[in-house]
């Protein structure tokens, strides 16, 4: 029985690839670098965002970006339209939550936007443990974020349902030996998710009621 839900945030709960994609352009065009397109930018996503400047400026620029993009991220985030909730996202955590499961966050995000983001979209109080890359000794696809979350918690791995929309979500709940739910609304598609046979691939967050009323209840 499942008693811990662990999500991801970008593209499985929330949209924040407005934002992402005004704070690269932002630094980009700071740095002397032509834009780039918004599916540009989400296909970059979901190793942090060292990786993702590392991938538009090279490895050697990333101090100089980091800096010009953190402060503006911090800004974007909070503007209109930067980030949205996906459709029927808060429908499932209260069905959760309704269910008795406890709800946590792992993210490659820093911890500070992390925060950011729940808060501005209304969803931090679902959450019963919010962590991020920045707080552990390795990143996703490295299982480090979701044995710590279950450790904290106090449950079982086999207790453990995490839910992301990418392949290093899928390589992250294998390594860690927990199930895993794929959501095809991020930065993977269908195809990449398939390929890695996690548990299930979903087209979109509120098929988790199904999920759990016919095959995980």
């Amino acid at each position: 029985m499942i008693k811990l839900v662990i999500f991801d945030l970008d593209g499985t709960l929330v949209n924040a690839y407005p934002a992402v994609t005004k704070s690269v352009n932002h630094t980009l065009k700071a740095m002397g670098f032509a834009p780039r397109s918004r599916l540009e930018v989400k296909r970059s996503v979901g190793g942090g965002d060292r990786k993702l400047m590392a991938h538009f400026v090279g490895e050697k620029s990333v101090p100089e970006a980091i800096a010009i993009y953190r402060p503006h991220h911090a800004k974007a985030l909070r503007q209109k339209g930067g980030v949205t909730l996906m459709p029927g996202a808060v429908g499932v955590l209260k069905f959760l939550k309704a269910r008795g499961c406890k709800l946590a966050i792992a993210s490659n995000r820093p911890t500070k936007f992390t925060r950011i983001i729940l808060k501005e979209s209304g969803i931090l109080k679902f959450f019963d443990a919010v962590l991020c890359a920045d707080r552990v000794s390795r990143p996703k696809p490295h299982p480090d974020i979701l044995w710590t979350i279950a450790r904290r918690l106090r449950f079982e791995l086999s207790e453990v349902l995490y839910v992301g929309d990418m392949t290093i979500d899928v390589l992250c709940a294998r390594q860690a030996g927990v199930m895993m739910a794929a959501v095809s609304t991020g930065s993977s598609h269908k195809k990449e998710l398939k390929a890695l046979k996690p548990l299930c691939v979903i087209g979109k967050i509120t098929q988790l009621r199904k999920l759990f009323q016919e095959v995980l209840n």
